[in-house]
């Protein structure tokens, strides 16, 4: 069971390791292309977050949120692989910032191929947000339940 556990976390965290790798692989020095393809979404992104909440997102490099992507879903990656719930707190923060930003299905008409896709994408990323979710309700469930096993000390009798 042990090793069908660990090899479940590998595949689930391959999505994150590949993409990570590839963003790394891509990153030169301006951020690659997946900091050109970031920077309007932000952008869109920040507006609407200024415009429903009155909160200013602050100015930063693009380069460093996809740096920071990168970090994220790579420590992560590999201390949820090692049954690790901050591996899964990595992943869940970086799923938490980025999906909103990458799939802005919200700014389509829901008529157009754009939605569909983004759409689907978001809805995929929920998914892997709700497993790493179930990961850590469950790690916290089972170490809960084995500290309420122990047997209480029983006081002897003189």
């Amino acid at each position: 069971m042990a090793f069908i556990s660990f090899l479940g976390r590998v595949l689930f965290v391959s999505v994150f390791v590949l993409s990570a790798w590839q963003e790394f692989n891509e990153f030169g020095v301006d951020g690659g292309p997946a900091a050109k393809t970031i920077d309007p979404k932000f952008s869109v992104f920040s507006k609407h977050v200024t415009t429903h909440t009155g909160y200013q997102v602050p100015e930063f490099e693009i380069k460093l949120l996809v740096a920071g992507a990168i970090v994220f879903k790579g420590i992560g990656s590999l201390l949820f692989i090692f049954n690790s719930s901050l591996g899964a707190f990595l992943l869940i923060v970086h799923q938490v910032i980025t999906t909103p930003i990458f799939y802005d299905f919200y700014n389509y008409d829901t008529e157009s191929k754009e939605f569909a896709q983004l759409f689907i994408k978001f809805t995929q990323n929920l998914a892997l947000l709700g497993g790493l979710l179930f990961f850590v309700g469950m790690k916290s469930y089972t170490s809960r339940r084995v500290v309420n096993k122990k047997k209480p000390i029983k006081p002897k009798a003189h």
